[in-house]
């Protein structure tokens, strides 16, 4: 159902009722239609931040790092409870709301980072120096993006919250089973852990520091499970704060394109390690009543979870988890059937890009209910430069009245925030109702062998022109795969973001993964042309062997000629089969978003040298071209280590070179939606 509501909503204090709009097929309903905000929040976000920055109602808390939580299959989880508490630490009586975060990276880290952020001095002086230090257009831009995360908030909802306690919170943090100091084995977001994580809102509601009212908060894996509770109706979760979750956990990381990431193997080894570590805390009360016995035997029964089926499946193609499998279904967040209030926070070049929009969709709310703040960044960035002039409160500001109006009947106008706040890639900060933005079309822009004149550098240097060929040639691009996706943004959204710290080759200067490719390139905008939404870029291609993989980029070709990835996608010719149930096409029935199978049973023979219709779904996003700038899309042969082939389809391959075919019978076009246009050459 869509939502309206009056602008004279914005007005501060001012109540009044929403109304639905005539019901239409879910498919084609027109989108909400809000008043356009500030994405500042305006007179209400300098008081957010004046009440997150000021007093709180207790000075200090009272935490509880060796909370045992027995599940009803018998399992000890392990958790922190955060309490306010009075001058001399002792918890107050009082309940209060509850915010609950489950998470698999060990307390025992999260405790060293609370420890560290509040220590006398030192704490204050760390804070304060990351929101301070602004490195933009140096080679240390990177490494204060990163270092950026404590001033945006990102660790106060990831991590303790103290300031939120005190305010009148009791936050509780849980180590994931089988992970950090709880018992049992990891499932990977299976089914028994969403049962866990119902099982302690009924624990955590029925406390008697609790009131009966709980909210859930979370960054990446903990932002996952809370959709996953979300998504069970529990009565008592009454709000989700989420930051980069996913809902499609395959399409999004796992498997994109039908190519695995390296950033799976890097992470579950990470957590496998993790998992090892008991936490100091607790083990010598551990020791003395037979919880280390427990939580060793369940550690060597399940020593390194999931990877040796990881590289069984890559080795051989004989595991289903490797292909979209039920598994997978078992963990996505049936995110339609939320009914809480939902914040979700997401970035364009995050590990989970797709999700940061999606999710939103999915979520059958009105707007207000449910919001999304969307950045130019990645994964471990998050929040970085919010709570700036022009920018959006920083995140532990927004989580604070999001919880307070949802879970303590605040009126302080949250709920008229947004809900679409993005930051516009080459632009800044803007708040909508919807997206894409209104009054967006389609268009499409045909891949021509002709000189562009601005990408000698790559291995061919083409055109992107609104016009179809006029020509009945078909000319061949070969390319094969190398290595240069080291060095580029491919790499840092692999790294969640970690390789920016190396320097603008990660993130803003893709020359050099260029010259290993294939440009396509307009003419330079007269007007300004606003990018915005998913797309599809349709190759006709061919290989020397029985597979082939392809990987592409949209950029933004400055004047100067630095080329910024926009967005990005990947294919195995195999996986091209389109499940057109699950795409996106506009009304004129043009494709805008391509859902593929990514099923053992659904892979396509790849004929030798003949080639194939292939669409690549780009990464949905919001970008402004200036005039001047140009749009360029980028065409690879393969992105290592982002996008990783399985062995039986590289022994198919026999070291393959792979042709882009420009065929007039059958163009090679990007498709996509925006506001303006590009020139014809």
């Amino acid at each position: 159902m869509a939502y309206r509501l009056d602008p004279a909503a914005r007005q501060r204090g001012r109540k009044v009722a929403r109304t639905a709009a005539p019901s239409t097929s879910p498919r084609r309903v027109e989108p909400p239609s809000l008043p356009l905000g500030d994405p500042t929040g305006g007179a209400d976000g300098l008081a957010w931040q004046a009440l997150v920055d000021g007093k709180q109602h207790y000075p200090r808390v009272h935490v509880d790092r060796n909370v045992t939580i027995t599940m009803s299959d018998g399992v000890r989880l392990r958790a922190t409870v955060v309490r306010p508490a009075n001058r001399l630490g002792a918890p107050v009586t009082k309940p209060y709301p509850a915010i609950l975060s489950i998470n698999p990276y060990n307390r025992a880290i999260l405790d060293a980072l609370d420890e560290g952020l509040n220590m006398p001095v030192v704490g204050k002086a760390l804070k304060s120096a990351s929101g301070a230090v602004d490195a933009s257009g140096t080679a240390l831009e990177g490494l204060t993006r990163i270092t950026g995360v404590v001033a945006g908030g990102g660790l106060d909802v990831f991590g303790i919250n103290r300031n939120l306690v005190r305010s009148g919170y009791v936050q509780i943090l849980v180590d994931v089973r089988g992970t950090g100091a709880s018992q049992g084995k990891w499932q990977i977001l299976g089914a028994r852990e969403q049962k866990d994580s119902v099982e302690l809102i009924d624990w955590v509601t029925t406390q008697p520091w609790c009131n009966g009212r709980l909210g859930m908060a979370g960054w990446s894996y903990s932002a996952i499970n809370s959709l996953q509770a979300a998504d069970k109706r529990p009565s008592a979760l009454q709000a989700v704060f989420a930051i980069e979750g996913s809902s499609d956990l395959v399409r999004d990381i796992y498997i994109t394109g039908g190519m695995h990431s390296a950033f799976i193997p890097i992470w579950l080894s990470l957590v496998n390690v993790l998992k090892w570590l008991p936490n100091p805390r607790t083990v010598l009360h551990d020791l003395g009543h037979g919880d280390a016995a427990r939580w060793l035997r369940d550690r060597v029964k399940s020593p390194a979870t999931e990877l040796p089926s990881l590289l069984w499946g890559f080795l051989t193609t004989r595991d289903e988890r490797i292909f979209d499998d039920p598994y997978f279904d078992e963990r996505d967040p049936k995110v339609g059937n939320i009914a809480c209030p939902t914040f979700t926070v997401g970035a364009w070049h995050d590990l989970f890009g797709p999700s940061s929009t999606q999710v939103y969709d999915k979520l059958n709310l009105e707007p207000g209910r449910k919001q999304v703040l969307v950045a130019d960044g990645y994964h471990l960035d998050v929040g970085t430069g919010q709570g700036r002039r022009f920018s959006p409160p920083r995140l532990d500001v927004l989580e604070r009245v999001w919880f307070d109006h949802w879970l303590k009947d605040i009126d302080n106008g949250i709920e008229e925030y947004g809900p679409v706040t993005l930051q516009q890639q080459g632009g800044g900060w803007t708040s909508g109702d919807r997206f894409p933005r209104p009054g967006v079309v389609t268009q499409r822009l045909y891949l021509s062998g002709e000189s562009s004149g601005t990408a000698e550098h790559a291995l061919h240097d083409g055109s992107l022109t609104p016009a179809e060929s006029a020509s009945d040639e078909v000319s061949s691009l070969t390319l094969r795969p190398d290595l240069r996706g080291l060095v580029s943004r491919d790499m840092a959204q692999v790294t969640a973001g970690a390789a920016i710290a190396l320097g603008p080759k990660f993130s803003s200067d893709a020359e050099f993964q260029e010259r290993g490719g294939l440009s396509f390139t307009t003419p330079a905008a007269t007007e300004p042309v606003q990018i915005s939404g998913s797309g599809n870029l349709r190759l006709y291609v061919a290989s020397t062997g029985h597979e082939g993989t392809w990987a592409v980029t949209v950029n933004d070709v400055a004047p100067d000629g630095t080329s910024t990835v926009l967005t990005n996608g990947g294919l195995t010719v195999s996986n091209r089969a389109l499940d057109k149930t699950q795409s996106d096409y506009d009304e004129d029935g043009n494709l805008l978003r391509a859902h593929h199978y990514l099923t053992r049973v659904r892979k396509l023979p790849v004929p030798v040298d003949l080639p194939v219709a292939i669409d690549i779904d780009l990464v949905p996003t919001d970008a402004i071209i200036e005039a001047g700038h140009r749009l360029r899309v980028d065409v690879y042969a393969a992105s290592f280590p982002r996008f990783l082939t399985l062995v039986p389809d590289l022994i198919k391959a026999r070291s393959r070179k792979q042709r882009l075919v420009l065929d007039p019978e059958h163009p090679s076009h990007l498709t996509f939606q925006a506001i303006g246009t590009f020139p014809t050459p």
